[in-house]
């Protein structure tokens, strides 16, 4: 399940890069990830809409192990 996580994490650093950010991954632990958001996304007053309608939809979509994505 990691790998197939962090391919997807790959996919979604592409488009936080454009924004001047990045996304880190913590852990996972059953199936929860964790991750963490660094650079312009870790200040953003939009990054929790940004975690739960675009990073957690799409780590759901591509990794279908995945139950929920929490922000560290």
């Amino acid at each position: 399940m990691k790998e197939k996580v962090l391919s997807a994490l790959e996919r979604i650093r592409e488009g936080l890069k454009r924004e001047g950010g990045d996304i880190e991954l913590i852990d996972i632990k059953g199936s929860t990830v964790y991750v963490k958001l660094t650079g312009s996304c870790s200040t953003c007053p939009m990054s929790t809409l940004t975690m739960k309608n675009w990073v957690e939809k799409t780590l759901k979509q591509e990794v279908p192990e995945v139950d929920s994505v929490q922000a560290v």
